[in-house]
C-alpha cells in the first residue's frame, strides 16, 4: 500500500496524528547545501541498479562512477559527512572487469556490479586498510579477506571502500563520542550535521543514508547495527550469533558479535543477507546455521504478512520521548488495521535484571579476542596485544585521546582468562536473562511471532566534551541472547529519523523481514536527508 492510499484508509485519525508527529521543524533553516539533494540514482536499489545494467542503461563502470562522484561531493566536500574513511583504489578496474563478465558469462550473483561499503573493522586482503578506526593499525596487512567480504564477492559486489566507525567499535572508553575515531575523525548526520550518527557503525548509516553507496555492512555487538540505522532512516538487521561469519572481523566479543545489512530498503536487506550468511569452517558458530539459513531471503517478504501475526509490545522500552512513543502508538494502530493482533504489555520477565553481566563478558571477550585478532594479522601488524594498543594510545595520545581516554581498555586489560569462573558466571546469568527467561519466556507466554518497541529516541546534537548522550533503546536483550534484531524507519520527530524494533527467537529472520517489509510497505516512512546544517 502507497502512502497516498494509506492517509486515504479507515485510519483517517491514527494517520493524521503520524502525519503531524513526523513533521519537520517549524524554523527551517537556510540549507547551504539544497543544490546537492539532487542525484540521479537517489534512493536507488540493488533491483532498479540491475534493470539499469540489463538494460544497457548503465554499466557496473557507471554506476561505481556516480558513486564515488557522491562521495566526493557529499563526503570530501560539500556538507563533508566524512563517512568514508578509505576508497578502493581498485574500484572502477573490478566493475570493469565485472561487467565484461556480465556481457560473456552473465551476473555472478545477487549484487553484481553494485557498489557496497564495508565498516573498517572488516579485514579485506587489497589495497586498503582495516583498521578499526584506529591508528594503532595502520599499516597491518590482513593475510585474507573477511569470509563475510568473501561472500560478497562471489556474489558480485563492487567493494567500494571502508567506512569510518566509533573508534575499536566504541569500546575504549566509558565517554566516547560515536562516529569519531583516530584515524576517520567524526562522522556527520546527513540530516542534521550538528547531530550524531549513533554507532558504531556510524560511516555506515551516515553513507547509506546519504546515497554514497547502494547498501553496506555494519557489525553488532550491542546496538551497533540497530542504532545507527534508526539515527539514520535506514533498515538494519542484526542477524542471529553464527548466521554471518565473524573471521577476519576486528572483534570485541565472540558471545554477541556479528555483521549485517544496513540498507535503504527491507528487500535490499533481504537479499544482502543471504550473500553474507554462510558456514565458515574458521568460525564454530557458524556450524549451528547449518539447514537454518537460506540462500535468498527475499522469498519471505509479503505485504500481507502482519495479517494474524502476533506482536508483543515491549512496553518497557517506551517512554523516552512524548513525540517517540506517539509515533509507535499510530504505527500499533496502523499494524493492527492489517490484521496485527497485540499483546500489550509483553515486557520480558528479566527487564531491570541485567546488571553489569554485560559490561563483564565483553571485558573479558575483548582481550582475549583482539589479541586472538593481532596474532592472526601476522608480522604486519604494528601491536602484538591489548597492552601495546594502550601503550601505543598514550604515547599518542594528542592524536587518539584528544576528547575522551581509554578506560575501557584499560579494565579489559585486567581481566584474567576465560577460564575465570567470573567470566562463566556473568555469560551464563546473561544467556539465561536474556533467552530462557527473557525474549523466549516472554514469547512462549503470548504464543508471539515478534517483540516490537520504538528503536531508539531521535538522534542527539554530538557534544566531544560530554560524550555521546543515550536516547533509550531496546537493543539488549536481543544483543546478549545472540538473537535477530531489525529496525525499520517508522517516522520522523523534528525532521529526525525514528526507527519501529522487530526482535525474537533465534533464526527467525524469515519472520521479522516478512513483518519488517509489511510495516514498510504500508507506512513509506524513509524520508532521505536533507543536510541541514542544524534543525534549528
Amino acid at each position: 500500500m502507497k502512502r497516498r492510499d494509506f492517509l486515504k484508509s479507515g485510519l483517517a485519525g491514527s494517520a493524521a496524528a503520524w502525519a503531524i508527529s513526523s513533521s519537520a521543524s517549524a524554523n527551517p533553516i537556510f540549507n547551504p547545501f539544497s543544490h546537492m539533494l539532487s542525484f540521479e540514482w537517489s534512493e536507488a536499489t540493488i533491483s532498479q541498479l540491475h534493470a539499469a545494467m540489463v538494460s544497457g542503461q548503465l554499466t557496473a563502470v557507471a554506476i561505481t562512477r556516480h558513486y564515488l562522484r557522491r562521495i566526493q561531493d557529499l563526503d570530501r566536500d560539500g556538507p563533508k559527512l566524512n563517512s568514508v574513511i578509505e576508497l578502493n583504489p581498485d574500484a572502477l578496474h573490478i566493475a570493469e572487469a565485472l561487467h565484461k563478465e556480465r556481457k560473456s558469462r552473465g551476473p555472478r550473483g545477487p549484487l553484481h556490479g553494485i557498489p557496497i561499503l564495508i565498516k573498517d573493522n572488516i579485514s579485506t586482503h587489497d589495497k586498503m586498510m582495516t583498521t578499526a578506526g584506529s591508528l594503532a593499525l595502520v599499516g597491518a596487512k590482513p593475510p585474507a579477506d573477511a569470509f563475510l567480504v568473501q561472500r560478497l564477492r562471489a556474489a558480485g559486489a563492487v567493494i567500494l571502500g571502508k567506512t569510518n566507525l566509533s573508534e575499536w567499535a566504541n569500546f575504549r572508553s566509558t565517554h566516547s563520542t560515536s562516529g569519531w575515531s583516530g584515524r576517520g575523525g567524526l562522522t556527520l548526520n546527513p540530516y542534521a550535521l550538528d547531530r550524531n550518527t549513533s554507532g558504531s557503525s556510524s560511516g555506515s548509516g551516515a553513507a547509506t543514508s546519504a546515497n554514497l553507496c547502494a547498501v553496506a555492512v555494519g557489525t553488532e555487538t550491542d546496538g551497533s547495527i540497530i542504532s545507527p540505522s534508526s539515527y539514520n532512516g535506514l533498515v538494519g538487521l542484526k542477524p542471529t550469533l553464527g548466521l554471518v561469519s565473524r573471521s577476519g572481523i576486528v572483534p570485541i566479543a565472540h558471545s554477541q558479535d556479528t555483521a549485517g545489512p544496513m540498507t535503504r530498503t527491507v528487500t535490499d536487506a533481504a537479499i544482502l543477507l543471504g550473500c553474507m550468511a554462510g558456514t565458515d569452517a574458521d568460525d564454530p558458530a557458524t556450524a549451528a546455521a547449518s539447514g537454518k539459513m537460506a540462500p535468498d531471503y527475499t522469498k519471505f517478504l509479503d505485504p500481507a504478512a502482519l495479517r494474524g501475526a502476533r506482536l508483543g509490545v515491549a512496553r518497557k522500552y517506551f517512554g523516552t520521548l512524548p513525540a517517540v512513543d506517539q509515533l509507535m502508538e499510530d504505527a500499533m494502530a496502523a499494524m493492527k488495521s492489517h490484521g496485527a493482533m497485540l499483546s500489550d504489555p509483553a515486557d520480558l520477565p528479566s527487564f531491570g535484571e541485567f546488571g553489569n553481566g554485560e559490561r563483564e563478558v565483553l571485558a573479558y571477550e575483548f582481550k582475549a579476542d583482539l589479541n586472538k585478532y593481532l596474532a592472526w594479522l601476522g608480522p604486519s601488524a604494528p601491536v602484538k596485544s591489548l597492552a601495546e594498543i594502550i601503550e601505543f594510545n598514550e604515547i599518542n595520545k594528542a592524536k587518539e585521546m584528544p576528547w575522551f581516554g581509554q578506560e575501557t581498555f584499560i579494565r579489559a586489560q585486567a581481566k584474567g582468562p576465560l577460564t575465570e569462573q567470573a567470566y562463566l558466571d556473568a555469560l551464563a546469568k546473561n544467556r539465561r536473562l536474556a533467552r530462557e527467561e527473557g525474549i523466549d519466556a516472554i514469547m512462549d507466554k503470548l504464543q508471539l511471532d515478534a517483540l516490537i518497541a520504538p528503536t531508539t529516541g531521535p538522534a542527539p546534537c554530538t557534544d566531544l566534551v560530554w560524550g555521546t548522550r543515550g536516547t533509550g533503546g531496546c537493543t539488549g536483550p536481543a544483543a546478549m541472547a545472540g538473537y535477530p534484531h531489525i529496525t525499520v524507519p517508522m517516522g520522523m520527530v523534528s525532521g529526525l529519523p525514528v526507527g519501529l524494533s522487530l526482535f525474537g527467537r533465534a533464526w527467525s529472520e524469515p519472520k521479522l523481514l516478512a513483518l519488517a517489509f509489511a510495516f514498510e510497505q504500508l507506512s513509506q516512512a524513509r524520508k532521505p536527508p536533507q543536510f541541514l546544517p542544524r534543525l534549528v
